[in-house]
């Protein structure tokens, strides 16, 4: 059998049985390929320099390891503090930098056009598939309506249009998956020596694009086995024969991936570090039960076709899933005839395609179905897809219409143009109308942190101005984008020490000749009390030691202006923290309490005369029990004399790594830090300054233990008459 089947791969096709309907096939390939461009023109090149208008994190660590390759520092893995990424796009992307300057499109093209190739070759690799039945007959419409329809699909896909226009290093993988399985079927059929070259290029080049490309040797093993081993008892003669062109494939992949295979074997902790912190294999992950993790993946990640969608607005649009429902019918009837056709090779590849590329994808555990993962495995998708709906006309027609060939195929062609026509002028609307001003998409893209680069790129420096920014490793798009002169200093995050975060940004001061300005840059949407929100934090210290002079205020961020900078003393958030032991009968205790105006601290024993000039600064000190499993919220407010709540601020409690109350580690102390200014319209006289702490979810507080009351007093506060 197997013999018949090569020898099928290897027969011309009939001139004859060509003749009829060569002119209506030139027809439909140059209208599919139109059709194409057409696509990838309006859905992923269309805009490109401006949405999305934020650049997210991945995008501009590429961006910036750009920026060290053209300043002659190379490598073939960039390594960072989570995993690292593989080199190919960063030199792609080190071009485009150099033809087009520092731009969002010169950042983006490299990938947008490696997504928009992507979808030519499933249609050449289509046609190659499918172009032949399993005696080697000629099958031009099977082949041309299989690839162009699987194309298009793929072209006009919200999903894909959103991957395709993001930096994201697995659409390189994507299209040289593609192109090597394309160049080494047609070069194994046609015996040319120059295109298995180029596909074991190609198998070479994917080791330089993405984590599942790890996997894709495992593919080509796999692949080539199937149709070696029958001839091992057929013929063996014949299996020599084929000896010398394995050998030039294989050979030429491994020439390619060897500088890659020797870094990670010189550096084994690089390969594994992101597969060790999310793979279902690792016992932290799968908690003592793999079998159940690793299946309960593998149903969340096939529900993404038809069922479930990637709810990642860096990924997918509206958490659809990948297909919609008629493709989704499609594309299990199409895999199921594959899998029940398993021994034709067209068949076999696509379900081997989707198996190996889909297991990067249900090995890995944070959240499923994450579409990005399975990037690798698409082509075979819409190829499956397309398969399924020519089985099923197939089916139809021979039932239906066994006499009117012509009539029902121009009627399928029909209305495979209308479907992805109306597709894609749906995607085109949801993109460009919808999702590009998501708010999801706003913070996913960082667009203030993008915005607040570009114009401070277009405002003059001058000289005593610091700009405090959050550590550049969560915001790398700053870097990439602001080429100004403006000094900046990138304060250290997540840090549970605030001792040495206040001796860091004093001494980012202390080092600058004359400073007399400090501007805090804030986002828009987030309390400045906020322990999850750094800027709140640093502003509390600022308050003490410097004098606020305004705000700055701009579409999704404002700045926070200090001058008066008081440089003699020690900067600390508190220099003594007052003692206490509330206990709530929720799981948390309140275990000490600082507060104050500027540099001086007030205690709790007398009466606070606050002035209505500057901020009062609210230091509270945390624990949490074992297994708690609510999140709490705190709210700070002032109450008359007459009990009446006159102002009120409320914020979550998160610790320094933004995590909420139910993810703390049990006995550790977490400082949270508020500043609240005194309403100017509040009459004078003494005020209760109260903390009631409750549930984030049902906001129903929780009780002092012994007590039983919600609400504790922090200390009475006295609001003297303005001036």
């Amino acid at each position: 059998m197997f013999e018949s089947l090569i020898a099928a791969l290897h027969s011309p096709a009939s001139p004859e049985a060509q003749k009829p309907s060569r002119r209506l096939l030139h027809l439909a390939t140059v209208f599919i390929i139109a059709f194409l461009a057409l696509a990838v023109v309006m859905l992923r090149l269309y805009r490109l320099n401006e949405l999305p208008a934020g650049i997210q994190v991945s995008e501009a660590l590429n961006g910036v390891d750009a920026l060290r390759v053209l300043n002659g520092e190379h490598a073939v893995f960039f390594p960072s503090e989570f995993s690292g990424h593989e080199g190919l796009v960063v030199y792609l992307i080190a071009l485009s930098i150099s033809l087009l300057d520092r731009t969002d499109l010169a950042l983006r093209l490299p990938t947008a056009l490696a997504n928009a190739a992507t979808v030519f070759v499933v249609f050449w690799l289509g046609r190659l598939l499918f172009g032949r039945d399993e005696s080697g007959a000629a099958t031009p419409w099977r082949g041309i309506f299989i690839g162009g329809f699987g194309a298009c699909l793929m072209a006009v896909s919200i999903g894909q249009t959103v991957l395709g226009r993001t930096v994201f290093r697995a659409n390189h993988l994507l299209l040289l998956i593609s192109l090597c399985l394309a160049l080494l079927w047609w070069g194994w059929r046609e015996r040319s020596w120059w295109a298995v070259t180029l596909a074991g290029v190609c198998a070479g080049l994917v080791q330089y694009t993405y984590i599942p490309a790890r996997f894709t040797p495992f593919l080509f093993l796999v692949l080539g086995l199937s149709f070696l081993l029958p001839r091992r008892f057929e013929s063996p003669r014949s299996l020599r024969s084929e000896l010398p062109w394995i050998l030039n494939f294989g050979g030429t992949a491994l020439l390619v991936a060897a500088p890659i295979l020797i870094f990670f074997a010189s550096h084994p902790e690089h390969f594994l570090l992101r597969s060790n912190a999310i793979s279902v294999l690792q016992p932290h992950v799968n908690q003592g039960n793999l079998l159940s993790v690793f299946l309960d993946n593998v149903i969340w990640h096939l529900a993404a076709f038809g069922f479930k969608g990637d709810v990642s607005w860096r990924h997918n649009f509206g958490a659809l899933p990948m297909l919609n429902p008629w493709e989704a019918f499609f594309f299990w009837l199409g895999a199921g005839i594959a899998l029940w056709r398993w021994r034709r090779p067209s068949c076999r590849l696509l379900l081997l395609w989707l198996a190996f590329l889909l297991l990067p994808a249900v090995i890995a555990r944070d959240y499923a179905p994450n579409t990005l993962r399975m990037l690798g495995a698409t082509p075979a998708v819409y190829l499956a897809t397309a398969f399924g709906l020519w089985e099923a006309f197939q089916f139809a027609r021979k039932r239906l219409f066994p006499s009117r060939v012509a009539e029902s195929a121009a009627a399928l062609g029909a209305v495979a143009v209308v479907v992805v026509t109306v597709q894609g002028v749906s995607t085109f609307r949801n993109y460009f109308g919808v999702w590009a001003f998501e708010r999801g998409v706003q913070f996913a893209y960082e667009v203030p942190w993008s915005d607040f680069a570009r114009t401070l790129d277009a405002l003059p420096s001058s000289e005593g101005e610091l700009y405090l920014i959050p550590n550049s490793l969560d915001h790398p798009s700053f870097d990439y984008i602001y080429r100004g002169d403006a000094s900046t200093f990138y304060f250290p995050r997540e840090t549970a020490d605030l001792g040495f975060l206040a001796s860091e940004i004093e001494s980012a001061l202390a080092g600058m000749e004359n400073p007399t300005v400090v501007k805090v840059v804030q986002l828009n949407n987030v309390h400045v009390g906020w322990i999850g929100n750094d800027t709140g934090r640093v502003a509390v210290l600022l308050g003490k030691y410097a004098r606020l002079d305004g705000v700055e205020h701009y579409n999704d961020f404002h700045v926070l202006n200090f001058s008066d900078l008081s440089l003699e003393r020690r900067w600390t958030f508190y220099e003594r923290l007052q003692s206490l032991t509330v206990q709530y009968d929720g799981g948390i205790s309140l275990m000490g309490l600082a507060f104050g105006q500027g540099p001086e601290e007030y205690t709790a024993a007398r009466p606070i005369e606050l002035r209505k000039d500057k901020p009062l600064w609210i230091a509270l000190n945390w624990e949490t029990v074992p297994d708690l499993e609510v999140d709490f919220s705190v709210s700070i407010r002032l109450q008359n004399s007459a009990g009446e709540v006159v102002f009120q601020e409320d914020s979550l409690l998160w610790n320094p790594l933004h995590r909420p109350t139910s993810d703390w580690t049990p006995g550790e102390r977490i400082d949270s830090l508020y500043q609240i200014s005194v309403p100017p319209d509040k009459p004078a006289g003494d005020y209760e300054l109260r903390l009631v702490v409750y549930n984030t979810e049902t906001l129903v507080p929780t009780v002092q233990v012994g007590v039983w009351e919600p609400e504790l007093t922090l200390a009475v506060v006295r609001i003297e008459e303005s001036d």
